[in-house]
């Protein structure tokens, strides 16, 4: 009998290793690694994060996407969503003849064109419950890449759900991993999950929860909570026990900070000891989003002229990374290094964190003097992508790459 589901590959990174290299290596962003995240071109000083790109996780799932290609070379090829939050990888896979599933307004997916003969890959981001449930039903293979910093995340909320506690997650209601997350506690009868934004958001809960005056009622919290709270949320009796987790994206300081107003209001209105045995908290933030926010905070401790964030704008840590950056100095968060345009010398870019504000053509946006340009990009940004990128500003400037190297310490060094 054929087996059906996959989570650790087809043992042939060796054999699709050297076309992912070729594809999303860069021997600019290598060549100013090795020599401390900095090198100077002409009169541009290129600074690195020391943290930056791809993560393990999505390195992982993009390295099973290409295996599962290899591996099935004659079967249909289907993908629940976008593997990672980045248009230049989803477009690779798409040219490679993988068939993108997209939600519907509500976060559905329409499986009706899946036979038992074909394969579908699970995101990064993983999927809901359901979802994955309808896919066993249909005995199609599922090649499993959910990234283990969000299968840590799922086991928390299932533990929440089976102690009757409510999970209160931080995250993007109608991001992939939020919804996937919440479904776990559907795993257990009476499960129930809330899902807060900001800290504004959660301050609506912690008023609730702490009998402030002016809360809403219970019909203005079930209102404004409609879509993300699982059906029937009774806020009296599901906000007696909660525990905390958090999409593994966000930031990671806010995170926290919620968890602790979260608890405050508790405290407020049962007491110490009730909020001991009635609250829990785990930090669920995945250790690649905590090292490339930290990563920010030590360059933001002598900050660049200008930062280059380069990142899908629906990807939440590439968001979060910009966010952090332009509390510190001028920043520019791209998508792909297209956005640069050298012919006209303009950049293309999205001004802030919300998520439908449209992009920005700024034109004559480096400075004239000598400049430091900082450079990070989120977990789903391949290398190529940021040394495209750092190729293009010094186009602009018009600084010859290969006349750059030869002049600096880069070239000489063995």
């Amino acid at each position: 009998m054929e087996q059906t589901y996959f989570r650790k590959g087809f043992g042939l990174k060796v054999a699709v290793q050297p076309l992912i290299d070729a594809e999303y290596h860069s021997a600019v962003v290598e060549a100013i690694r090795a020599r401390g995240y900095r090198a100077n071109f002409g009169d541009v000083t290129v600074r690195l994060a020391e943290e930056f790109g791809f993560c393990y996780g999505v390195d992982r799932a993009v390295d099973y996407a290409y295996e599962t290609r290899h591996n099935f070379p004659g079967r249909g090829l289907f993908l629940v969503g976008e593997i990672i939050h980045n248009p230049h990888v989803n477009r690779r896979l798409q040219e490679m003849g993988i068939a993108f599933l997209y939600p519907d307004e509500h976060g559905s997916f329409d499986f009706s064109g899946i036979t038992p003969g074909d394969v579908v890959i699970l995101p990064a981001f993983g999927v809901r419950v359901q979802d994955f449930q309808r896919l066993q039903a249909i005995g199609c293979v599922i090649v499993d890449t959910t990234c283990g910093s969000v299968l840590n995340v799922w086991r928390r909320v299932e533990s929440y759900a089976r102690d009757a506690f409510t999970a209160v997650i931080h995250g993007k209601y109608m991001h992939e991993e939020s919804r996937a997350t919440a479904s776990q506690v559907t795993k257990y009868p009476g499960g129930r999950y809330l899902v807060v934004r900001d800290m504004a958001e959660a301050k609506l809960v912690c008023d609730y929860i702490g009998d402030r005056p002016g809360h809403l009622s219970d019909k203005e919290f079930i209102a404004h909570f409609r879509d993300k709270a699982s059906p029937g949320f009774d806020p009296p009796s599901n906000l007696q026990k909660i525990g905390v987790a958090n999409q593994t994206t966000m930031l990671a300081g806010e995170s926290l900070a919620i968890a602790a107003e979260l608890r405050r209001a508790m405290v407020e209105r049962h007491g110490e000891d009730y909020a001991r045995e009635h609250f829990r908290n785990f930090d669920t933030i995945c250790s690649a989003t905590q090292e490339r926010q930290d990563a920010i905070l030590k360059m933001m401790q002598d900050p660049p002229d200008i930062m280059l964030v380069i990142g899908g704008y629906n990807s939440s840590n590439t968001n979060h990374l910009a966010h952090l950056c332009r509390q510190h100095t001028t920043t520019y968060h791209i998508e792909d290094s297209v956005c640069i345009n050298p012919a006209d010398g303009s950049i293309r870019h999205k001004p802030d964190l919300a998520k439908d504000t449209p992009e920005r053509i700024d034109g004559n946006w480096l400075p004239r003097v000598p400049f430091e340009m900082g450079i990070t990009a989120g977990a789903s940004t391949p290398n190529n992508k940021i040394g495209e990128t750092i190729l293009r500003v010094l186009e602009i400037r018009g600084i010859d790459i290969r006349s750059a190297f030869a002049d600096s310490a880069l070239a000489r060094e063995p």
